[in-house]
This record gives C-alpha cells, structure tokens and sequence, in this order.
C-alpha cells in the first residue's frame, strides 16, 4: 500500500458511519472549509518562518483537506480523489504545451522564462474562461475565476491586474500615489462632513484599493506586506509589553505618552 493509499483508507474508516470517529463522520463541505483556509494560511506562515519540518507537517494537514473533500464528494457519487488528481494532472499538460506538446494557442516552442509563462499560462486560463461562459450563455468578464472567497487585498490585487491585461490601468506608479492622495483626501472630506459610517467605510475601502494597487505596481504581494507589518507590530508591542514589565507594570498601567517613548526606543533598538 502505497502512502497516499494507506491515507486515502485512514480518511474512509474514519468516514465510517458505524466504526468511524463521530466527529468526523458530522462534517460536510461547509463545515470543513474554515480548516482548509486556516491550515492553507499555515503553510504559509511555516514558509515566512522557513521552518522546514513545520512545513513538512502543515503540508500534511492541508493534503488531508483535500482528501477529507474528496472522500465526502466520493460517498455522494459526485468525485472521488482518482478524479481529483486525474483532472488536475491533465489541466496542467494542457496549460504547458511547450512542456507537453502543442495545442491551437501555443506552437509548443520553448517559453523562456517565467514572465513568459506567465503570459502562456493567463492565456490559456481566459480560453477556459471564455469556453466556460459560451456555454454557460453568457458574456465573458475578465473578472471571471477571480473567487470572492478570496482574503479582500489579494482579491483587491487580482481584481487590478486582470483589468490591466486589458489596458485598464494606471501607466505608471505616480498615478498611484496620486491617487492615494486623492483618496485620503475625500476621506479627510468625510470626517470633516461629519464622518457618516457608511460613506466613511466607502471611503476607506477606495483607500485601501488603492494601496493595493501601488503594491501590485511593484510587484508586491499585499497580503505578504500586511503580514509583515502585523509581525513587525505585534514584535514591537512584545518588547514594550517586556520593558514595562521589567518596572512590574502592564500596557494598562501605562501611558500613551510612555508607550511611544517606548515604541520610539524599540525601534531604535532595531536599528542597531
């Protein structure tokens, strides 16, 4: 029995409505969808933390996920996880032709570097797209694919640089800024307005969009970005949270004032 066998047989006992852990035996679809985002988002963090034996494990956790799906999908006759591999194995020789062999949107030539394939590869997607919506009878969007499952920034960045595969974008990085100042300042218009919450969520939101933007004009994730500003705060506010404590004081027992005196000297410490 190979490993993946021997995997595929633990998930099915354990599905086992007379024998099987009840726990397991209650989940559906829905409900194990949060652990596949939450063990996905652990991949990553054993990754940025270059963590090698995490990611050896995590890894493990989000392969169960995909099981776990494909065992439930197998006892209502919709898949099963032969069907899961099968069609993903075949949908990436058809998205490699220039690995694989040729097809009517590639010669099969050599592609010679990433950026390239990169091309190749979004090509091929819309052709699935386009197929897709003709014969679902509607009209095609180049938004299309892009899931509102998505974290909001990363979908925020796809949203963007889909439409800039059709020329709906800023030419250069100026713009963006530009436009980010634009937008803090309708926010300032909102708040000096009388800060209406809904129209100042609006407004966030634009600003948010558009810093989104300016990331993805570098070529900078920003969800990777805004993780690394939340583990830059959360280590800053961990120092201060020490210093207080070497005086036998909390963050509650001190003062803004002390606090950004603080910060101000964590940084410093960094800087070192």
């Amino acid at each position: 029995m190979t490993a993946i066998d021997q995997l595929l047989d633990v998930m099915a006992k354990l599905r086992d409505p007379e024998t099987g852990c009840p726990w397991d035996v209650a989940q559906d679809f829905a409900t194990i969808a949060p652990y596949t985002i939450e063990e996905a988002y652990e991949v990553a963090e054993a990754i940025a933390e270059k963590d090698w034996p995490a990611l050896e494990d995590e890894l493990g956790d989000l392969l169960f996920q995909v099981v776990f799906y494909a065992q439930m999908a197998r006892e209502d006759g919709l898949f099963d996880f032969e069907s899961v591999a099968q069609g993903v194995a075949d949908k990436m020789v058809r998205r490699h032709p220039h690995v694989f062999g040729a097809d009517d949107l590639n010669d099969g030539s050599s592609i010679e570097n990433a950026e390239a394939q990169t091309h190749a590869w979004e090509a091929h997607k819309a052709k699935e797209r386009a197929a897709k919506a003709e014969a679902e009878g509607r009209t095609a969007s180049v938004f299309d694919g892009v899931t509102s499952a998505l974290p909001a920034l990363t979908r925020a960045a796809k949203l963007q640089a889909r439409a800039a595969r059709v020329g709906f974008d800023w030419p250069v990085t100026a713009a963006v800024i530009d436009k980010i100042d634009e937008e803090l300042d309708e926010l300032r218009a909102e708040f000096e307005a009388g800060g209406d919450q809904d129209r100042v969520t609006d407004e966030i939101g634009d600003l948010l969009f558009a810093c989104v933007n300016l990331a993805r004009h570098h070529r900078i994730d920003p969800e990777t970005a805004l993780r690394q500003g939340n583990a830059k705060f959360e280590r800053r506010f961990r120092r201060i949270e020490e210093m207080l404590s070497e005086t036998g004081r909390t963050p509650a027992q001190s003062s803004l004032e002390e606090m950004d005196r603080l910060w101000d000297a964590v940084k410093a410490e960094e800087r070192r």
